[in-house]
């Protein structure tokens, strides 16, 4: 199956979830989409959108070479990946940090109530020697992309909720960088309310579930070096 089908199959995927869960108002009898579809959704075909890095992987392997990183030989990605993750298991223990692997990834789920205040995009002090831990760990293995993604839960309005997700995003890539990791390595996306996690959102708990920030780290290969050049 090529590349164009997966997409057109994860389209018509997204058009399924849509179509159970339309909602009709009661006033203007307009359908929409629920914002649990929306959830729906994000569990259907998001973690196939997020497996793509942000902004492509050619523009990202040729910033990542300018700023002098090498790439991982085909053989020894999977050690590498291997080497990283326990580290990473190791220097996040107890600290809310979940850490999960998929397939050569690795995926950081920072939940929100550790991490930030209630609307707001400042580390929270306490966290801030795990990202240091983290950092540390990324730090030494340097031919790794690292995307990082903001997500909110469906309270409040979507365009604030697809704000706060940005600015989270980027306050934890601007933490990184200030503790060594390159700009180059790095990129941020805001998925706002549109990737839910736990759906529905019935209590307080599912919307903490919700609010979170999450690290994607993808290595950089020889067979993406080859397709930069």
């Amino acid at each position: 199956m090529n590349s164009r089908t997966i997409r057109l199959t994860a389209l018509a995927g997204m058009a399924a979830v849509a179509l159970t869960g339309c909602v009709t108002d009661p006033e203007t009898g307009e359908r929409r989409i629920s914002k649990a579809a929306i959830g729906g959704i994000g569990g259907a075909v998001g973690g196939y959108l997020l497996g793509d890095l942000i902004g492509g992987r050619n523009d990202r392997t040729e910033k990542i070479l300018g700023a002098g990183i090498g790439a991982v030989a085909g053989a020894g990605i999977g050690n590498y990946m291997d080497q990283q993750e326990k580290k990473l298991r190791e220097r996040t223990a107890g600290t809310g940090i979940d850490v999960e692997r998929q397939g050569d990834q690795l995926v950081l789920n920072m939940p929100g109530d550790v991490t930030f205040d209630h609307n707001s995009a400042l580390v929270k002090a306490q966290f801030r020697s795990a990202l240091d831990n983290v950092a540390a760990t990324l730090a030494e293995y340097p031919s790794t992309y690292i995307d990082v993604y903001g997500h909110t839960d469906s309270t409040g309005s979507d365009s604030y909720n697809q704000g706060l997700s940005e600015r989270r995003a980027a306050s934890v890539a601007d933490y990184l960088a200030g503790r060594g990791i390159q700009r180059a390595r790095m990129a941020t996306l805001g998925f706002g309310e549109s990737q839910l996690k736990c759906v529905p959102e019935s209590s307080e708990a599912d919307r903490q579930c919700n609010r979170r920030v999450e690290i994607r780290i993808a290595p950089v290969t020889q067979s993406d070096v080859n397709a930069a050049r």
